[in-house]
């Protein structure tokens, strides 16, 4: 990346310029040193113009079709004049760090629009990077003016809690004829969502989509009793015939309004930036020791040995932890 003007990025932000929209993700997505100064500096230029956007999660089991659902959902809001800012986290492989990046060929429709901007997030290897690259991105495409902003996870897991946790709506997309409704999905993603969709609800499939609704909302009624208790609104929808899509739409819409008429979408986003800043201070030390010269030089041999068993994870942690203390030391000030 050439030197970053940070000011002339954030008018570029601001006036909804697609390029600088695509540089300030890439700054904001990078590890460089020097680049996190000057992160921090454009999202403190650019919040003053966030917060007014739809936050929607979605998650989903695997072949749910939740790219496809995107789309669709994506160019039907675009079709009634909204923006629409996707954030796909990606997987990150181990080895490479590099993405997958599938989901912008399942959402070709949606990203040939001028009123869509799509951009997969790597996942990182821990869940800081979720929460730092994401966030941020969020807030890129909040300030350059999109008013629904959607972002996209891999699938069920500790990334997906993550992401409930910056949004203002998270919804499940699950499928019927794959057993079990609840088998694979963690009690606690069930818990944590506030709309459920049964995607592929078209053909031959339809009748089999609302048995599994009417089997998802006798499982809500007993996970979550009580008369008093709001319970997420479950339906059916194709992505593929377009049947749904606006009942779903206006659950999530119904949703956000109720956290606005009992106060608490104020409350939840106060809490998300509480969440925001630990994890970046998580994310900040994981990447100090990880730094550190000392840890730096005894790391490959140390890895090795908990690997085959010569030293335990515990004793290893012990040292990295120890090495690390050892160079503050050495670099504060007698």
């Amino acid at each position: 990346m050439r030197e970053i003007d940070v000011a002339a990025l954030t008018d570029g932000v601001l006036a909804g310029s697609r390029a600088a929209i695509a540089r300030a993700i890439t700054l904001v997505e990078s590890h460089r040193p020097d680049h996190r100064p000057k992160a921090s500096e454009l999202v403190r230029a650019i919040t003053p113009h966030t917060g007014a956007s739809v936050r929607v999660g979605i998650t989903g089991v695997p072949g749910a079709g939740k790219s496809t659902f995107i789309n669709a959902l994506g160019v039907r809001l675009i079709d009634r004049e909204h923006k629409v800012g996707v954030v796909a986290v990606d997987p990150s492989s181990r080895r490479t760090g590099g993405s997958i990046l599938g989901d912008r060929t399942r959402m070709a429709d949606l990203t040939a629009l001028d009123g869509a901007f799509v951009r997969p997030s790597p996942s990182g290897k821990h869940l800081g990077g979720v929460a730092r690259a994401t966030r941020e991105s969020m807030l890129i495409l909040e300030a350059a003016g999109f008013g629904v902003i959607i972002v996209e996870t891999v699938g069920v897991g500790q990334n997906e809690i993550a992401v409930s946790e910056m949004v203002d709506t998270f919804l499940l997309l699950t499928i019927a004829g794959a057993g079990d409704q609840l088998q694979g999905i963690k009690r606690g993603i069930i818990e944590l969502a506030d709309v459920i969709a049964v995607n592929k609800a078209d053909g031959d499939n339809e009748g089999r989509a609302k048995v599994a609704a009417r089997d998802l909302k006798t499982a809500m009624r007993l996970m979550l009793p009580g008369k008093d208790v709001r319970r997420p609104e479950i339906l059916t929808c194709s992505a593929q015939t377009g049947a749904g899509l606006d009942e779903v739409w206006q659950a999530v819409l119904d949703h956000r309004a109720h956290l606005e008429s009992e106060g608490s979408l104020a409350a939840r986003r106060a809490r998300q930036q509480e969440d925001w800043m630990w994890a970046m201070v998580d994310a900040h030390l994981t990447d100090a020791v990880r730094d550190s010269p000392s840890v730096r030089a005894m790391v490959h041999d140390l890895t090795e040995a908990v690997r085959t068993g010569r030293t335990s994870a515990v004793e290893g942690s012990e040292r990295i932890l120890g090495s690390y203390a050892a160079d503050l030391r050495r670099s504060s000030p007698s």
